[in-house]
């Protein structure tokens, strides 16, 4: 498939301009025609690779304001047309505010909402087009994008209070990183000749910190290259499915963050399939849409299997209890809402509870990184620092006997 930019005109005089995805030149007329439209000129828009490392990050903000901003303008009565008019002009996001001018010329030609959202699905979360298809269908899009809005902004929010969790952390790293740097670059070398000089048997320790400040001073390029290297190689494993596997199945086995990653996808999951069913969205075809959505292969895997246990009739606590995945409690919970028919509202509950946890499981886990962090620094500076003195109080004795 390319991408086509033409311009064309009707039998009334009336000119179009747009871009358009297809296997040939002769589609993109064929289209134009049976539009009762002429093409003026057609030409070929050559993508390049490297065009998204420039492209606006749209974060989970972004989307949050534009499903409360569409959703607003819906309920007031304004059109899809005219409400994806009003957005594109007063989005700041670039990214964000390109794809919906697109979407809104789209729409404008006829397609429906959300299968021109389709052709941005970088841009735009296959959860919001599928909800945005149910909105369409049901005739219910305002109060969707509205459950829509109140979903990426609570994302948003556990986001950032994982970010904010990681900053002291990563500063402090930082700074103890550049404090080893300079004692091995600017101390080191200054005591280098007093040690030569006195010709004093020096301990291990105070060799092996001479040796890595020689090799820092005078291969630092080395370490570099390797850094670099080393980085790039992980980032590309990180993206093969064999490393995405690996890394997802790490995150809910590490101790340290398993807790935490295993409430956050409960959360996520529980949300998703509480609005996906409140809006009519049958069972199957819901987990269809949390299989992609969780962002965690193993549990998308697990996620499979459950979805096949559901299609030869078991219910979805039942399903949930044999793939092993969730508390007891889950299970549980929406065994009680399918009993009592309100299983949307239980899981809703159930997302709100391990919203409360993750919260509660960030401030522990932030409360002891920290002094754990400080004493693995205060070791590795403490070793240095020893290294170093001990050679000199050894002269001050020699001197002094």
């Amino acid at each position: 498939m390319a991408l086509y930019r033409f311009k064309a005109i009707s039998e009334r005089g009336q000119v179009i301009t747009g871009t358009k995805e297809a296997e040939t030149e002769e589609d993109i007329i064929k289209m134009l025609k049976n539009s009762q439209y002429y093409p003026i000129s057609i030409e070929a828009i050559i993508q390049h690779n490297n065009v998204n490392l420039f492209m606006q990050k749209v974060t989970k903000r972004d989307i949050a304001v534009l499903c409360r901003q569409f959703s607003t303008m819906l309920s007031a009565g304004i059109s899809i047309v005219s409400c994806l008019d009003i957005l594109a002009k007063q989005m700041e996001n670039k990214t964000l505010k390109k794809a919906i001018f697109e979407v809104y010329q789209d729409v404008q030609k006829g397609q429906t909402l959300s299968l021109a959202m389709k052709k941005h699905e970088k841009v735009f979360p296959i959860l919001l087009i599928n909800m945005v298809e149910v909105g369409e269908i049901s005739g219910n899009l305002d109060l969707l994008t509205k459950r829509m809005a109140s979903y990426f902004e609570n994302q948003s929010k556990i986001q950032n209070k994982i970010k904010n969790a990681l900053i002291y952390p990563t500063v402090l790293s930082i700074v103890t990183l550049l404090v080893v740097i300079f004692l091995f670059t600017m101390v080191m070398p200054t005591f280098v000749e007093m040690f030569k000089s006195n010709q004093l048997l020096l301990p291990f320790s105070t060799r092996l910190m001479l040796v890595i400040s020689n090799w820092v001073i005078n291969y630092w390029h080395i370490f570099f290259i390797f850094s670099i290297v080393l980085i790039g190689s992980i980032k590309y494993f990180a993206k093969t499915d064999k490393g995405i596997l690996l890394i997802d199945s790490l995150i809910i086995k590490i101790p340290i963050i398993k807790r935490l990653a295993i409430n956050t996808i409960i959360s996520k999951f529980s949300r998703i399939m509480s609005i996906l069913l409140s809006s009519g969205m049958p069972l199957f075809q819901a987990m269809d849409v949390a299989i992609k959505v969780v962002d965690n292969k193993v549990v998308s895997n697990k996620l499979k299997e459950i979805k096949e246990d559901i299609r030869i009739g078991k219910t979805l606590s039942e399903a949930i209890k044999n793939a092993d995945i969730f508390h007891a409690m889950v299970y549980s919970m929406i065994k009680v809402g399918e009993e009592s028919g309100a299983l949307d509202e239980l899981l809703y509950k159930i997302a709100d509870y391990y919203d409360d946890e993750i919260e509660y499981t960030m401030e522990r886990i932030t409360a002891l990184i920290e002094p754990i962090l400080i004493i693995f620094i205060a070791i590795i500076i403490g070793f240095i620092v020893v290294s170093i003195t001990m050679p000199i109080f050894d002269t001050i004795n020699n001197i002094q006997i």
